[in-house]
């Protein structure tokens, strides 16, 4: 059976447990999310539901709504706390107790008492809490399957049971731990299994732990959240931090979320921030509970406005009014991708999703979001002059807001506008301003057409495959002079070797290098005109080039010195076969020479 909303239009509420909505409406609930919606169903009140929602669509919000009928029955509060009645399973700690706060205000009219066992947390407390008694336990599979072997959690009493993002609990590797929890409920419990997706694993679960599940889905499969802007930002391979700061200095936003893919990525791009004047936090496996707690504790309170965190470390997190999700590494799969860019966008707010990509890597990307079925506008990274006319118009905004002086700063200001002036006093203020901004980094554009949208990363490819030649790597050039070198397609040649053949070659940067177009038996190339002279002088050095291998200006055809061997054959195969180096090919002929011993 599968129940399936479509529409997201908000509904008032209605149909909810007394109790709980008073505090709905005391939180200033004034309609509901469709997963929220669709838990009020009364067909579903004793049925095991496995459903599907986005990230940060209210999914606590609704099982709570969903589970209270099964804890409460028609009673107004709970009775005196005993063996808990219902349990909530959450792949990380972050989650766990995020779940926890969220229950704790939902249920305050029922007079709830919460119990946790979480991983990191200190295990004597969370047993105590345990022995005084608790309506509800909150947890991750790890702690609670401790707190069941040592005999601290009864769950002889539970009739409800939540696994809450259980794809990523599977992705942990906790199936057996849930396993286990689960084996010690009553078989007739209710269990709801919420996942971002439906995938075989999350199936298979469902089929052992459930019983004739009601499957429901609150979006459409192929419909893209609806509430996040995806934004594929292109750079230069070497310019990726630098674009990450000039996105974080151009957004608006008061709080965002970079996510890298290592531990070391995250040390590295933290300091990185730290030294450029922003208030940053990080997050990664390696830390202590008490430092992660600190880290979102700062983030929610507004001491930091970034955090930098790896994958695992960012799981089930939530901040409020972040708005902006930077993926410095690209997602490896559409899950990360979804899951991270889940942060925000949460519960009606909207978000940005910013993605940071390699020239090189434009086609990962692309195939990246065409498994996750979504779309993205690519952009250009903000450069100097639009961070700081950014910072202008703050500037002016905040002296336009700015209340008038007050009996004790008049004198001050009538005293700076006579002898100063209000043109000197306005530039004073504009440059303190000014000065307390994070200097943008200068980044160099890439041209127009490596900013047109492609439909998907074959598109791009084909495109590239039937080109007449490369387009500029280099800045746009002025005046730029060409070269040519006498390597083409029969020669099996490719920018990615012919690049620094040319820089070695000449000592330029491949910032200097342009255009590069690869024809049959030659390749042409532009050098930025003020290094054109150099790069001519350098080519005339002893051993600036391999035998057989000639650059000269464009339109001269220099003979080619008759002690130079071709290295390729006109039909683009080498002149010999590959050898090994001189010490190996040494080892190599001594190995040969050996003669097997006849047998005696």
């Amino acid at each position: 059976m599968t129940s399936k909303i479509d529409s997201n239009a908000p509904s008032p509420i209605t149909a909810i447990h007394p109790a709980l909505a008073a505090a709905l409406a005391a939180k200033g609930y004034s309609a509901l999310t469709p997963v929220q919606m669709a838990m009020m169903n009364e067909d579903h009140d004793d049925a095991d539901l496995l459903v599907s929602a986005q990230t940060g669509s209210g999914k606590t919000v609704a099982f709570g709504i969903a589970i209270a009928p099964t804890l409460l029955g028609n009673d107004a509060c709970f009775d005196a706390a005993a063996a808990p009645l219902g349990l909530v399973i959450a792949p990380t700690r972050e989650l766990a107790i995020q779940v926890q706060r969220e229950l704790d205000w939902l249920y305050a009219a029922a007079q709830v008492r919460i119990a946790t066992g979480v991983g990191g947390m200190d295990m004597r407390t969370e047993r105590r809490a345990l022995d005084r008694g608790a309506h509800l336990v909150v947890g991750t599979p790890g702690r609670l399957r401790d707190h069941i072997t040592r005999g601290a959690l009864d769950l002889s009493a539970v009739r409800a049971v939540v696994l809450d993002e259980a794809d990523e609990m599977l992705d942990l590797g906790f199936r057996e731990d849930l396993e286990f929890i689960l084996g010690a409920a009553p078989q007739e419990r209710r269990t709801l299994l919420f996942s971002a997706t439906v995938r075989r694993g999350i199936a298979e679960l469902a089929k052992t732990v459930q019983k004739n599940a009601v499957r429901i889905e609150t979006t459409g499969s192929t419909e893209q959240h609806a509430d996040i802007e995806y934004q594929v930002m292109l750079v230069r391979r070497d310019e990726r931090e630098h674009a990450i700061i000039n996105t974080l200095l151009d957004s608006d936003s008061s709080s965002a979320l970079v996510f890298c893919h290592t531990r070391e990525a995250v040390r590295h791009l933290t300091a990185r921030l730290a030294n450029r004047g922003f208030r940053v936090v990080s997050l990664s496996g390696e830390m202590a509970q008490s430092e992660r707690s600190n880290a979102l504790q700062s983030m929610r309170d507004g001491r930091a406005s970034v955090c930098v965190a790896t994958d695992v470390a960012a799981r089930g997190i939530d901040l409020p009014n972040l708005d902006l999700v930077v993926h410095a590494d690209l997602p490896s799969n559409p899950e990360t991708l979804l899951h991270r860019s889940g942060r925000t966008g949460r519960a009606g707010r909207k978000g940005i999703c910013v993605l940071i990509v390699p020239e090189h890597r434009r086609g990962a990307v692309q195939r990246v979001l065409t498994l996750a079925k979504l779309t993205a506008t690519v952009r250009a990274a903000p450069g100097i002059a639009d961070i700081e006319a950014r910072y202008r118009r703050r500037i002016i905004d905040a002296a336009a807001s700015a209340a008038p002086p007050d009996e004790a700063e008049s004198d001050v200001v009538a005293e700076l506008l006579d002898r100063v002036g209000p043109e000197r006093v306005a530039a004073a203020f504009l440059r303190t301003q000014m000065a307390a901004h994070p200097v943008p980094e200068d980044l160099v554009p890439l041209p127009a057409e490596a900013l047109e949208t492609k439909t998907s990363g074959r598109d791009r490819r084909s495109a590239d495959k039937h080109a007449p030649g490369r387009e500029p790597r280099g800045p746009d050039m002025q005046d730029g002079v060409w070269f040519t070198l006498s390597l083409g397609r029969k020669h099996r040649a490719d920018p990615k070797f012919l690049l620094p053949m040319i820089c070695n070659a000449g000592g330029v940067t491949k910032r200097d290098v342009g255009a590069i177009r690869i024809d049959d038996t030659e390749t042409r190339f532009e050098i930025a005109a003020d290094k054109a002279a150099g790069f001519a002088d350098q080519l005339k050095q002893p051993g600036s080039l391999e035998n057989g291998i000639i650059i000269a200006p464009a339109g001269e055809t220099p003979e080619r010195p008759r002690y130079a061997k071709p290295k390729f054959k006109p039909d683009g195969k080498p002149t010999r076969k590959h050898q090994a180096p001189s010490a190996d090919r040494g080892k190599a002929m001594k190995h040969k020479s050996r003669k097997p011993k006849r047998p005696s």
